[in-house]
């Protein structure tokens, strides 16, 4: 289930509202992991993304500079995390959009919590048609998302955005080597075929001179 819903500015972390905490859970640990990851995102952070910590996921989505990041039991659909996320933006972005350069002071949308706990009850109630409806809906990249453990990029200080720089270079390295490899066997091919010319023009002079 949906246990809690953080809405963060990327630039600088601000928060700028978040879902009323679950008195019933013991949520406060990933509470401040949360905030310690808004001030570890930036522009290039990857844009979606899920971080493992003991039973929960953080899964969060960054759209026009705004983290919108929930916190959820690890058995809770992944795919119904990361729609109930772009919902989430949908209707803030829609509201905010304008306002959030402007924002100076921490949760400055609160107002906004009364709409992030419907749309939390909606995707919580396994009986309501709309989750019913998600459930079937595929989100075709949903499984390609990263998942990172949260306290490995706490701890090392490693901004979400080397990660994802790592997995371009690792890339753009396997692209420079093929391409490499298929240069070196060109030339291969062309010293190969240089040798031969340069045997056939030596036994034709030496047949023309020694021979004739």
């Amino acid at each position: 289930m949906v246990l809690v819903t953080l809405i963060a500015r990327v630039t600088d972390g601000l928060p700028l509202s978040a879902s009323i905490d679950n008195k019933e859970q013991n949520l406060l640990v990933y509470h401040n992991q949360a905030k310690s990851l808004f001030r570890k995102l930036s522009p290039n952070s990857p844009s979606r993304c899920s971080l493992e910590s003991g039973p929960m996921l953080l899964h969060y989505q960054i759209e026009q500079g705004v983290c919108f990041l929930t916190i959820c039991h690890n058995s809770f659909s992944k795919k119904l995390a990361f729609n109930f996320l772009a919902e989430c933006a949908q209707e803030f972005l829609e509201s905010y959009a304008s306002k959030i350069a402007q924002a100076h002071r921490p949760y400055m949308f609160i107002e906004f919590e009364t709409r992030i706990g419907k749309l939390m009850r909606m995707y919580t109630d396994s009986r309501s048609p709309k989750q019913l409806n998600k459930i079937n809906t595929e989100l075709a990249d949903v499984q390609r998302i990263m998942v990172q453990n949260i306290e490995d990029v706490i701890q090392r200080g490693e901004q979400l955005s080397v990660l994802d720089s790592k997995a371009n270079n690792l890339s753009m390295m396997s692209q420079q080597y093929k391409k490499e490899s298929h240069q070196l066997n060109i030339n291969a091919q062309q010293w190969k075929y240089i040798a031969c010319g340069v045997g056939f023009i030596l036994l034709f002079l030496f047949l023309r001179y020694w021979v004739f």
